[in-house]
């Protein structure tokens, strides 16, 4: 069998992926990324947060991300019957970026994979890796070409940037069960045809269910008179729902009056699809010539978009740490990489597991908001998950305690 060789593989030309690999080229590393399917194809996850501008910056991607033409976006509104919230994301507690973008993920992330080929990384689209050896000194992936051709390639480290694929997770049998129940979403695209002044299109739009508090919508903006729509629930709470998929996202967007009034002229051009049981874990993120970025990783909800985010951050350490180790240092990856991953991705799961539970939402719809609370938090919801000198993400679960038992008052 044909053999190659390269300093770092890559699987996966999404997010993380591209920005691992531009973030390495920078180094001089020699990067292959191998993607199973071909660019541009269809992902949701496509409300950005401010977060993950410094990180495209690191990468040298801003600026063809900023001339793309993408939607502008400055915070999240929320809704909840006649409640309404809404979180500017240039008014928080943490410095740095207050915008950033809403984007169709198939233009964006084939925008970002370009820039990694631009960057000098070497993309072979329709390559499917079908094993993994990392017993050796190296990392031995075998592949299968979209000609069918195997071959192998040897690597100085792996990378695994498959996202829900979790490549790695399932051959290495890395998989956890997650923490959180089974859900599932349904969603679409539309021409949504908003009445004007009716919607602000800079904000993404969450909306909770007029009767239960652990179902919710996501409507996204695009800069082309469409948004992304999505409801997310229980397993078996959408199965309660006959029909079709679309038949069944248009009986659930149906109880909402308030995203009825708003999508009543929208086009439902698009077909409806549906994922369950998204959320997951591994046992370890890193392993012997091996890492795990972003969602190959971990994945908890799309309910605060952090998905995209997390998964920068995870290409930042990991690239970081690989700079080190290829300097003839030695790295310690968990204490350098896993741990101040999870340490972001901590703080989004006890906001997630609050939203379910109904008791961030008591947080968020309350009356009379301490203002710089809500800087606080808003810091988080655009990213900064990572900012420790906030005090909400350097003890989230008791101040959040404390937090809610006020708002109960």
């Amino acid at each position: 069998m044909r053999q190659e060789k390269t300093e770092v593989l890559i699987i996966g030309a999404g997010p993380s992926g591209a920005v691992a690999a531009a973030l390495l080229r920078q180094q001089g590393r020699q990067v292959l990324i191998l993607e199973k399917e071909q660019f541009p194809r269809f992902s949701i996850g496509e409300s950005l947060l401010p977060q993950s501008m410094e990180y495209l910056q690191q990468a040298g991607m801003l600026q063809a991300v900023v001339e793309a033409g993408f939607q502008h976006k400055n915070g999240a509104a929320f809704a909840c019957g006649e409640q309404r919230c809404r979180f500017d994301f240039r008014d928080k507690f943490s410095p740095g970026w207050g915008t950033t973008y809403q984007v169709q993920r198939a233009d964006f992330d084939l925008l970002l994979a370009d820039q990694a080929v631009a960057a000098g990384a070497q993309l072979r689209y329709r390559h499917e890796v079908l094993s993994v050896d990392v017993s050796g000194d190296c990392a031995l992936a075998t592949v299968r070409s979209a000609e069918g051709e195997e071959y192998q390639v040897q690597a100085g480290f792996l990378l695994d940037a498959s996202g829900f694929a979790r490549v790695l997770p399932r051959l290495l049998n890395l998989e956890s069960p997650s923490n959180f129940p089974p859900r599932g979403s349904l969603f679409t695209h539309v021409e949504d045809r908003f009445a004007p002044g009716a919607f602000d299109r800079h904000k993404i739009l969450i909306t909770v269910h007029p009767k239960h508090c652990d179902v919710w919508y996501w409507t996204i903006p695009f800069a082309n008179g469409r948004c992304s729509l999505g409801v997310v629930a229980a397993t078996e709470y959408l199965a309660g729902y006959p029909g079709e998929p679309k038949d069944r996202l248009q009986a659930i967007v149906g109880e909402d009056p308030g995203l009825s009034r708003l999508l009543a002229e929208a086009q439902w051009d698009t077909p409806v699809r549906q994922i369950t049981g998204y959320s997951a874990n591994v046992k370890s993120l890193w392993g012997p010539h091996y890492a795990l970025l972003g969602n190959a990783g971990e994945f908890l909800d799309p309910v605060f978009s952090s998905g995209v985010t997390i998964a920068f951050k995870s290409a930042s350490l990991a690239t970081a740490c690989l700079q080190r180790q290829f300097a003839g240092e030695k790295v310690d990856w968990e204490t350098d990489y896993a741990r101040p991953l999870r340490a972001g991705v901590d703080t989004f799961r006890t906001i997630v597991e609050a939203w379910y539970a109904g008791r961030f939402q008591k947080i968020i719809f309350h009356a009379n908001p301490a203002p710089e609370i809500k800087r606080m938090l808003c810091s988080i919801l655009a990213g900064y998950a990572w900012d420790l000198n906030n005090p909400y993400v350097a003890d989230t679960r008791r101040r959040l305690r404390v937090l809610e038992a006020v708002c109960e008052v």
